[in-house]
């Protein structure tokens, strides 16, 4: 409801209880009074059981009765601000305020609707008036000040915290915003009078240090900023940040060495935070895209973290992230896997995990940590595909199709990764020989991915060794070239597909293409251009790529005897 106050009129901090009718300019009495007094009573009433449209029309019914009752038009404004009717809201808080100017909760009201409204000139208004009557209410003068800065007058914002502090002494609030202030408006040696005005009220807080510090430091008075920093770690010499302070101090004076060491102080030290410490790492994992020579430095604070902080899982996958950036696949893993011993519920490490377990194509690690983010994270998608995909390379199809068809069902607004769901479903029932299964997988891929070249190329490719619908098959190996050119294997199933179909030239044209783009150590493309010439006629050259084939390996298990009668078999 847009968060506004919800005032009740029974918590006045005044000690006066306002009682019904109190407030009108002209006094109820008779049938009148107790009309109104039932109506407003069980207006009330609604309004805290939370039946706001009826405590709406009873408080109207109330307001008709008594058409100057302040405390129904404040009840009225309060329903009205919880509903966001500004409008509303504004009229009759306004008329509450005026009808009983001295009553704090009506003024305060009508203050909020103003903000609300974006009316600062109006809310300063008010508040000038609640300080004059409240002389003693330092939390009015915060709101007056506020209310000025809003209505940009820092001069009067200022007037106002010189009051404050009259009052009540220096505080820190106070102090911050005028500095703030002075900042804002470029009055740097008020902003550094604020700064030592706060030291000297409280020697022995590092910070106020640090930020006339800073102050000096943006205006290139950098003697003065280190004296400052100097005198901090003599008040405090545990303060972890004000080394942060001289790593900048440091850092303008171009002084690279002596800032990392600073850094590394900071980073040594458990009164700095975890968070601020992830924040500078990642400004380092940023800036050492472009500088590479930094990757050391970040490295070193990487180790520094993860030591000083062996409880935080937030200190292990930081570090995870720049090895696995640096493809240091082994260390991050061994990263990634401390930060999910110390936190199991955070998705994104066994999501990250996952991702090294698969580009190390340990399968085995693959499908016992998917199985494990899959009990944990059940309506997570990611995990069954890790699960099914890992399954399928250990050759338990059965148990990959179960979780790839359960996983499937948690896809949404992913058709690339449905496709891949499929994809891999298409592959499972392909080596259980579920011809039908598999060929429907396929075509759902394709639905949702018309050029995944992965589907593309190997559907072709299964459909050619079953030597079933060939002509689909070479539109889609085809279709696979042309998204992906000069890729040898898809060169090969295209080139193998045309085989079959029995254009032997096309089909060498193909295969040769492949064998000459990477493809000359390989045994299965050897083979293939040795049947195509096989029935190309050319028996001697055949043989030749036959044997060429045996000795490079992953040929058929018919390569023998092809060799040993020179002669195709298939």
């Amino acid at each position: 409801m847009g968060g506004h106050l919800f005032f009740s009129i029974t918590a006045c901090k005044t000690g006066k209880v306002l009682k019904v009718g109190e407030d009108s300019k002209k006094e109820l009495t008779g049938k009148a009074r107790v009309d109104f007094e039932y109506v407003f009573f069980n207006g009330n009433k609604e309004k805290m059981l939370g039946n706001y449209d009826l405590a709406e029309i009873l408080f109207s019914q109330a307001l008709k009765i008594d058409p100057n009752s302040a405390a129904t038009m404040y009840e009225l404004a309060n329903i009205y601000a919880f509903q966001n009717n500004k409008n509303q809201a504004l009229f009759y808080s306004k008329k509450a305020a005026e009808i009983d100017p001295r009553n704090v909760w009506y003024q305060m009201l009508y203050a909020e609707c103003l903000k609300e409204s974006k009316q600062p000139a109006e809310v300063a208004n008010v508040y000038k008036k609640l300080v004059n009557d409240y002389p003693d209410r330092i939390d009015f003068y915060y709101e007056l000040a506020n209310a000025y800065l809003f209505a940009n007058k820092p001069g009067e914002a200022i007037k106002t915290y010189n009051r404050i502090e009259e009052r009540v002494g220096v505080t820190e609030d106070a102090s911050l915003q005028k500095l703030k202030i002075y900042k804002g408006t470029n009055q740097f040696d008020k902003a550094v009078e604020e700064a030592k005005k706060l030291i000297k009220t409280f020697p022995k807080e590092g910070k106020y240090y640090g930020m006339l510090g800073e102050l000096y430091q943006e205006k290139g008075m950098y003697d003065k900023a280190f004296e400052a920093y100097n005198e901090l770690l003599r008040v405090d010499s545990t303060n972890a940040y004000v080394h942060l302070s001289l790593a900048d101090y440091y850092r303008n004076l171009k002084q690279n060495d002596k800032a990392f060491q600073e850094i590394k102080i900071a980073f040594k030290s458990k009164e700095l935070d975890i968070d601020t410490k992830i924040k500078i790492l990642l400004s380092y994992y940023s800036i050492t895209e472009t500088y590479t020579e930094l990757k050391a430095d970040a490295d070193e604070l990487c180790k520094i973290i993860v030591e000083v902080h062996p409880d935080e899982a937030k200190a292990f996958s930081m570090y995870g992230d720049f090895l696995y950036r640096d493809k240091k696949l082994e260390e991050a893993r061994i990263q990634f896997r401390k930060a999910i011993e110390l936190d199991k519920e955070k998705y994104a490490l066994w999501n990250q995990l996952l991702l090294i377990d698969s580009e190390l194509n340990d399968y085995s690690s693959m499908q016992k940590e998917s199985k494990e983010a899959m009990e944990l994270f059940p309506n997570q998608a990611l995990p069954y595909f890790f699960n099914g995909a890992s399954n399928v390379q250990l050759k338990n199809y059965k148990e990959a199709i179960i979780s790839l068809t359960d996983g499937k069902e948690f896809v949404f607004e992913n058709k690339p990764l449905l496709a891949q769901f499929y994809a891999t479903i298409g592959d499972a029932q392909n080596q259980l020989k579920n011809y039908a299964a598999s060929d429907s997988a396929y075509d759902k891929a394709l639905e949702n991915d018309p050029d995944n070249v992965y589907v593309l190329n190997n559907y072709a490719y299964y459909l050619s060794l079953r030597n079933f619908n060939l002509e689909k098959a070479e539109a889609m190996s085809k279709k696979c070239n042309e998204l992906s050119p000069n890729n040898n294997s898809y060169q090969d199933t295209y080139g193998w597909v045309l085989y079959k179909m029995g254009k032997f030239e096309d089909a060498k044209l193909w295969i040769g293409k492949a064998i000459e783009n990477g493809g000359k150590a390989n045994g299965t493309l050897l083979e293939h251009y040795g049947d195509i010439l096989y029935k190309l006629g050319d028996s001697d050259n055949a043989l030749k790529y036959w044997i060429d084939a045996k000795n490079a390996g992953g040929t058929s298990e018919h390569i023998d005897k092809k060799i040993a009668d020179k002669k195709l078999y298939e």
